[in-house]
């Protein structure tokens, strides 16, 4: 056995001599021993008896990296290229793969990486080390493992002016290129940390960039949840009984005081070096890198959560590109929402969010998932909850609540169709602001809560845009467009953007903002809204009033909502986290109607945000002045957001408009906004009709699978009462469960 304890020689010190040598120093210069010792103490406490593994392309830097992140911990570092294979050889590297060529040469390299065996060292590997299984299992039995993930051009420009004979797998017909792209499975497979390596980092910045990733992997202390309703000065009874982390938030949803679960020390930033690294990649490697900063990988490991990410975009999504950019007219961007299984932008959280959940809970205990959805949520969840393994169905199951007549034929029908053994839709006989509202006061009334778990063992959690995870897939598409935009040569890295999103709920507008805080050069956030337009008035007055004022029925339902969950999280945000001020805020909009924020919040707001509405005369305009233009049709409620961005977006820069839905799911007003005098009541039949247009896009695929399974399928409606939706929610437990 190849063992290394030590690199470096240690001078020889007695504990009697070092006793004393420190007595004389603390005595002498007490703040330089203090400081020596709080170093020292980091960085052998951050590494103990464990390796950091540095692992990546050829011309990633791990050699170089290495040494200065062995300095700085001082401990030992060791090269496997010249310290173990070269040393078990006595050959170099170069003759050893003309020797015995590729295969074998794979075979004896993990050989050797199985004889080898270090304790508190930084290990920097071979870029081909990890082509071999049982050696990367061996060493990471004692090691953290960093993959140094460079981009592929910046690598292959490293290593254009330098010797090739050391790449293994380089040979005529096969191209350097090639071989990266090859092995980046392999560097994905092993990692526990990421570091993005920009092109122009130098070596000691990524060794800092090392050491941060490997103290935030240790401590998952650091990223912790509060609620949106906890004061700075003293924390809800909840948090003071325990930390919350992500698997926690996931799995309860709202918090116990009423409030939204956000990070306590917020999100994590990027450089401009790291989002740039990242415009050559697909949409699946974007979410990865992104995810695995939200992410603590104590709550979800690198390599579960990349096989989660891969499992929800991976085949659900028509279009290879996932959520496509495409040039509306002008200086007006589409990104296009709609290519999941639904037709909705609900499917990039609700496709991943179901795994992460059925990850995170206890294994101990069956959930029930509580849904309320003004129209693509239901659709959205019901797929995406259908779509988990055999064991989980049995301990995870679903329950869609949605206004029996709030949401358009075909949105019914989806939700109907989409129904399974484990997954069902519940029409209320009232508005979407009465679901939300009633499954808020559910989750809180701690005595029917108890009930389920004392009688049945069921938990409840939450689904909609109140539960944490469901905001961050939405941050990732945000960022993806900005950096598609770059890709297609529009703008360059730091030319800001406006986004301009319809909205109700406000989630998708905050994931928007937060992809802001994260790097991405947002100029302003435009909201867009139709009739039901209470987040216009507030954006421009700052007074939130409901009083007197009635939900309006529209062409654009899933933004038919007065009560917008979400914008909690954003004053939170703007308020410096003074829950205390935000839980006054939410208790008179709950008992009085309304409430009016600061000036100075207000002035905080108004760089961020600008607001407009739209009339469904208006909207349907759009969409015949569109089609007639361009031969694309928009949805309803990206016309929605087409009119607000003509009239408040100053085109002094690129303008990108969340297509959220595909125009097939309201079919009757798109027929009716093309000019269509007959209009048959069948769903599927308006969408046959639909399809003769040959417009752009096309009939959604998935959409016109669910209608036709549809058939007479049957769903429970109720009436709008709290006592008759948690006996709805008992009887579904006993059936599924007991």
């Amino acid at each position: 056995m190849f063992h290394i304890f030590q690199y470096q020689p240690l001078r020889v010190i007695t504990q009697k001599s070092l006793s004393s040598m420190c007595l004389k120093l603390m005595l002498s210069r007490p703040v330089a021993f203090a400081q020596i010792w709080k170093s020292w103490f980091s960085s052998h406490s951050l590494l103990g008896k464990k390796n950091i593994i540095l692992m990546g392309p050829p011309g990633a830097g791990k050699t170089t990296t290495g040494r200065i992140v062995g300095q700085k911990l001082d401990c030992p570092v060791i090269d496997i290229d010249d310290d173990v294979l070269e040393t078990t050889w006595n050959m170099s590297v170069s003759e050893k793969l003309q020797d015995v060529g590729y295969e074998e040469f794979l075979e004896e390299e993990g050989k050797a990486l199985l004889k080898f065996s270090a304790s508190g060292s930084v290990i920097s590997l071979s870029g081909s080390n990890p082509m071999h299984s049982a050696g990367m299992q061996h060493i990471k039995k004692n090691g953290i493992v960093v993959y140094l993930d460079v981009p592929t051009r910046v690598i292959m420009s490293r290593l254009k002016s330098k010797e090739m004979d050391r790449i293994v797998g380089l040979s005529p017909g096969v191209s350097l290129k090639d071989i990266l792209q090859f092995r980046k499975q392999f560097y994905k497979r092993w990692f526990d940390i990421r570091v993005l390596c920009g092109g122009d980092v130098a070596a000691e910045v990524v060794a800092e960039k090392v050491i941060d990733a490997v103290k935030r992997y240790q401590d998952s202390e650091l990223e912790t949840f509060v609620s949106t309703r906890s004061s700075r000065s003293g924390k809800s009874m909840e948090e003071d009984s325990h930390k919350l982390y992500f698997s926690d938030v996931v799995t309860q949803g709202l918090a116990l005081d009423g409030g939204l679960f956000v990070p306590e020390r917020g999100l994590p930033k990027f450089t401009a070096e790291e989002w740039q690294g990242l415009i050559e990649v697909t949409y699946i490697e974007r979410a990865q890198v992104i995810l695995e900063r939200c992410i603590h990988p104590a709550d979800i490991p690198a390599s579960k959560l990349a096989e989660i990410i891969e499992t929800a975009y991976g085949e659900n999504f028509s279009c290879s590109k996932v959520a496509p950019v495409r040039h509306l007219a002008g200086n007006q961007f589409l990104l296009e929402l709609f290519h999941g299984p639904t037709a909705s932008f609900k499917d990039f959280a609700l496709q991943l969010v179901p795994h992460l959940f059925a990850y995170c809970i206890p294994r101990s205990c069956n959930y029930l998932i509580l849904v309320a959805t003004s129209g693509d949520t239901g659709s959205a969840v019901l797929d995406g909850f259908s779509r988990l393994n055999d064991t989980d169905k049995q301990r995870i199951a679903l329950v869609n609540f949605f206004p029996e007549d709030g949401v358009s034929p075909i949105q019914k029908s989806q939700m109907i169709g989409c129904q399974k053994e484990n997954a069902w839709s519940v029409g209320v006989k009232s508005d979407f602001d009465f679901c939300q509202t009633a499954i808020k006061q559910i989750f809180t009334n701690s005595d029917f809560t108890g009930f389920l778990t004392v009688e049945y063992g069921t938990a409840l959690a939450a689904a909609n845009s109140i539960n944490w995870a469901r905001l961050l897939p939405q941050i990732v598409y945000h960022a993806s467009a900005y950096l598609d935009l770059i890709h297609q040569g529009i703008i360059s890295f730091g030319s800001p953007v406006d986004i301009c999103i319809p909205t109700g709920n406000f989630g998708n507008v905050l994931a928007a903002f937060y992809a802001k805080m994260m790097g991405i050069p947002i100029r302003k956030c435009i909201c867009a809204s139709n009739e039901n337009n209470v987040l216009t008035d507030f954006i421009r007055t700052g007074v939130y009033d409901l009083r007197g004022r009635k939900l309006i029925s529209s062409l654009s339902p899933a933004v038919d909502i007065l009560k917008s969950s979400n914008l909690e999280r954003y004053l939170h945000l703007i308020a410096n986290e003074d829950g205390q001020l935000v839980t006054q805020l939410f208790n008179q909009l709950e008992n009085q109607g309304h409430f009016q924020l600061r000036k100075d919040l207000l002035g905080k707001l108004q760089q961020d945000l600008v607001a407009g509405w739209c009339s469904d005369e208006d909207c349907l305009a759009a969409i015949h002045s569109v089609y007639s233009t361009t031969g694309y049709i928009l949805d309803t409620h990206t016309a929605v957001a087409k009119v607000v961005a003509d009239r408040l977006q100053d085109r002094t820069c690129p303008v990108i408009i969340s297509s959220t839905a595909h125009y097939s799911k309201f079919a009757p007003a798109i027929l009716r906004a093309l000019r269509i005098a007959e209009i048959n009541q069948n769903p599927l039949s308006q969408l046959h009709l639909l399809s003769s247009y040959s417009a752009l896009p096309p009939i959604h695929w998935g959409l016109l699978e669910t209608l036709k399974k549809t058939g007479n399928g049957d769903h429970q409606v109720c009436a709008a009462d709290m006592n008759v939706l948690m006996s709805h929610i008992e009887t579904l437990i006993q059936n599924h469960f007991m």
